[in-house]
């Protein structure tokens, strides 16, 4: 039962967290209309009566891949002991 409770707070806060970011978002385009009940002798009637309507309209996501150049800085390793490698000493201290 808990588990249960938890996976709907889970639901409801994905759809409020969808509404608020506008990937999610959903308007009334019809109201609801109550049926009209009536009482007799024999028992109870209900006419008419209509539901709301809505409109959802979802954002979507588009995953594609691209050709790129990208420039990849290169290490270059050198054993000790070479000129190269010499620095120059740091006297500043």
């Amino acid at each position: 039962m808990r588990a249960l409770i938890l996976l709907l707070i889970i639901a409801i806060l994905l759809l409020i967290a969808a509404m608020a970011t506008g990937f999610l978002k959903i308007s009334q385009i019809r109201g609801a209309k109550a049926p009209e009940v009536t009482s007799t002798n024999s028992g109870v009637s209900a006419t008419g009566g209509e539901a709301p309507a809505f409109d959802v309209q979802t954002g979507s996501v588009k995953v594609g891949a691209k050709e790129t150049n990208v420039k990849v800085p290169t290490l270059v390793v050198q054993k000790p002991g070479t000129e190269e490698n010499k620095a120059a000493p740091n006297n500043a201290m």
